[in-house]
């Protein structure tokens, strides 16, 4: 495992699936890690866990994505605990699925204002800290359905697209400060969130991927990890597909 010399991190998301995994594995690569999620009990309770396991420091922090203030004091209580944040992972999302004609309003707004106002919010509030110390690395999680879409999840491949763009123009404003910006895009990975799939939709999913198998949270922990180390410094506004193959 390649070492990232002392970042600090903040991943949002970090209590369970890919965010806990991304926390675990900058944790044992010695960086001191924040993690938030939206109850403060179980995002201090993962922390503390990690810590323990790791000796790394790791804090937990309770915070509404989709709230621009909420992520504003996020970002001020992290840097005040642990320091100015050198890398940030974008990975709290929601789904809220359904067939457009029958989609609430609710439905939409809710999964857009935490999947992309989110990753707005966070990236706008963290720049700031990197554009002064003229360094950062950014990496945002979208999904192989913003690339290419998913019928019964318009809103849900809306926001994730709009991740892929969002961050291509970010890449281009940041990256004369020595700040990337990148996506990664997983497939089907198991997570709390695919937990509910029905044995036949599994089975149709992984005839479609060539690998022959489902990803994990650690697959996908590991591309982020290698985009937020200095070995990825030439590298921005790429997006990163770990899906086994499904998308092509």
């Amino acid at each position: 495992m390649t070492s990232i010399p002392g970042p600090i991190v903040l991943v949002t998301g970090g209590t369970r699936g890919i965010g806990r995994a991304c926390v675990e594995a900058f944790a044992a690569s010695g960086a001191k890690v924040a993690l938030c999620g939206r109850s403060a009990d179980a995002a201090e309770g993962v922390a503390r866990e990690i810590a323990e396991r790791t000796g790394a420091t790791v804090r937990g922090y309770a915070a509404d994505m989709g709230n621009s203030d909420s992520v504003d004091a996020l970002v001020k209580s992290v840097s005040e605990d642990l320091g100015p944040i050198t890398v940030l992972v974008n990975n709290a999302g929601i789904t809220r699925d359904g067939l457009l004609m029958r989609m609430k309003n609710d439905d939409w707004d809710e999964v857009l204002r935490t999947n992309l106002n989110g990753v707005f919010y966070c990236c706008r509030a963290v720049s700031r800290g990197m554009i002064k110390q003229r360094y950062g690395r950014i990496v945002n999680i979208s999904s192989i359905v913003g690339l290419h879409g998913q019928g019964g999840q318009s809103n849900y491949a809306a926001a994730k697209a709009g991740i892929i763009g969002f961050t291509k123009a970010l890449a281009q404003e940041l990256a004369a400060r020595n700040i990337t910006a990148n996506v990664v895009a997983p497939g089907y990975i198991k997570t709390d969130m695919t937990a509910n799939l029905g044995e036949d939709v599994r089975a149709k999913l992984l005839d479609r991927i060539p690998a022959g198998r489902e990803g994990n949270p650690g697959d996908v922990a590991e591309a982020v990890r290698f985009l937020a180390s200095p070995q990825a410094s030439y590298i921005t506004g790429h997006v990163l597909c770990v899906d086994g193959g499904l998308g092509m």
